[in-house]
């Protein structure tokens, strides 16, 4: 995989600034972490280099100065909100979290229940942490909030909520996704701080989009294509610009927000510590990468990558034409087609040639274009890593690493035991059989050997894929895009 980012230097220079930020305010910083904390697969997509736990790592060279609070909304709990990407509950998530966190070492505080209105929901999962040991803490609902200043910064507002007990300098605030009320708990703690006289501080870090890119960039186009969903817009921080005189780039919902926050902060402070939503922000993403094209290069791809998984749903769920029709005006914005996407063209070329049938195709890291198609043994996916492998191993292509008498059994089993449509072999059940013949056949030895290199190279179906044929593409770093076309069989 080219590399475009440089992690190191990251890890380095991200950490040195949140130190400042603590020592800007003097007793406590309450640091609201945007996106996820770690499994961060879009910043790792778009900045090659920048690995899905850069930030969980960051944090834990912080880890004698922080504490971990977890926020989930109530909301959230009684409506069994689900992590589309993990398949598990926000209430399953925070556990996980927290168990994340421990593994590596990082204090973990309690758990803030926002947008508490005596739900039952949110008592029972109350209960439920509190018999392992975790303690709950409830914030309440606030009519009129975040425009109400006035009754926000009272006992009736503020003051109603539980007050979070934190030991530590660094309190990362995080959450298992968008609108779980992570900046209201922020701002609820800054209160009470203050009220016991605490010299305390509130900061962001958000890694997109990236503040000292200019707005129109790749990168910070592929984080609108994102949040497509959620109508989220890059915009110029006008507050910025009167303040400084420089551009910056934030986004609508902080632009939005900022004279409403800079008010809360008056009220609760004096004064204002910042003049523009970028000054809260600590992000230093922007300054760490190493080679820009490269970076250009894969942003692109994600916004591709962004428009087919929106087909995708279309095709299967038809309830997100908005969002399709967003990310295909910034496309249009970008100068992109999905004919930039090499594997793309290559991949319908081949379909085209063979009548209609399911093709794939891969880009591999030195540019080579491997392709396949679907057969009575093998789905175009399967298929196609075995092609690639073999070509990186410089096994002969009309070598067959996979006997046709040992699949065909499994093809079997398949139909006639396990009940299923499609005998074709998945590409979980190629890689199986490779390893299973991997000790007494050298070829096949060699392909599983090539299957590192597979990371970070780009794909194109041109049928959707099954959720296994997904997921290993996945576990393999491989960018996938597919047709929103569903395969038949």
């Amino acid at each position: 995989m080219k590399i475009g980012f440089d992690n190191e230097k990251y890890l380095r220079i991200q950490s040195e600034q949140i130190k400042k930020r603590i020592a800007q305010f003097g007793d406590k910083l309450y640091l609201e972490f945007g996106g996820k904390l770690f499994d961060d697969n879009h910043a790792s997509r778009v900045l090659p280099g920048f690995l899905p736990d850069s930030k969980l790592s960051m944090l834990m060279q912080l880890s004698e100065y922080a504490e971990v609070v977890t926020v989930i909304s109530a909301i959230d709990i009684e409506k069994n909100k689900m992590r589309s990407d993990l398949g598990i509950t926000y209430d399953e998530d925070v556990l996980r979290l927290r168990n994340e966190f421990e593994k590596v070492g990082l204090y973990t505080g309690g758990v803030v229940i926002t947008h508490y209105n005596g739900q039952s929901s949110a008592d029972a999962y109350r209960k439920r942490l509190e018999r392992q040991g975790i303690r709950v803490y409830y914030h309440y609902t606030i009519e009129g909030y975040p425009h109400n200043v006035a009754l926000i910064d009272s006992e009736e507002g503020f003051g109603k909520n539980d007050y979070v007990e934190t030991t530590r300098p660094l309190v990362v605030i995080t959450a298992p996704g968008p609108g779980s009320g992570k900046m209201a708990v922020c701002l609820s703690q800054l209160y009470h701080e203050n009220k016991k006289n605490v010299k305390a501080g509130y900061a962001k870090f958000e890694t997109f989009p990236v503040w000292n890119l200019p707005l129109k960039h790749p990168v910070n186009i592929a984080y609108e294509a994102a949040t497509a969903d959620l109508n989220d817009v890059n915009m110029i921080d006008p507050f910025h610009l009167e303040a400084y005189g420089n551009i910056a780039v934030n986004y609508n919902r902080d632009i939005e927000i900022f004279p409403v926050l800079n008010a809360i902060f008056e009220s609760i402070y004096g004064e204002s510590p910042y003049k523009s939503p970028t000054d809260m922000g600590v992000n230093m993403i922007g300054y760490c990468m190493s080679d820009e094209e490269v970076c250009c290069e894969a942003a692109r791809d994600e916004i591709i990558r962004r428009y087919y998984y929106a087909l995708g749903n279309l095709a299967l769920k038809g309830n997100n034409e908005n969002e399709v029709n967003k990310i295909a005006l910034i496309m249009k914005q970008a100068k992109l087609t999905t004919e930039y996407r090499k594997t793309t063209v290559a991949a319908r070329e081949r379909k085209e040639q063979l009548g209609g049938i399911p093709s794939a195709a891969i880009e591999l890291q030195d540019g080579t274009i491997v392709t396949s198609h679907s057969s009575s043994l093998l789905g175009s996916s399967a298929a196609l890593l075995l092609n690639a492998t073999k070509h990186l191993a410089g096994i002969p292509h009309d070598t067959k690493l996979i006997p046709q008498e040992l699949i065909e059994p499994v093809q079997r089993t398949k139909v006639e035991f396990l009940h299923g449509h499609n005998p074709r072999l998945h590409t979980d059940e190629v890689l199986v059989a490779l390893s299973l013949l991997s000790n007494h056949n050298e070829n096949c030895r060699n392909a599983l050997a090539q299957l590192p290199k597979l990371n970070g190279c780009q794909v194109h179906s041109t049928v959707m894929l099954s959720e296994v044929d997904r997921k290993i593409f996945k576990k393999l770093g491989i960018g996938l895009t597919c047709d929103p076309v569903k395969k038949k069989g």
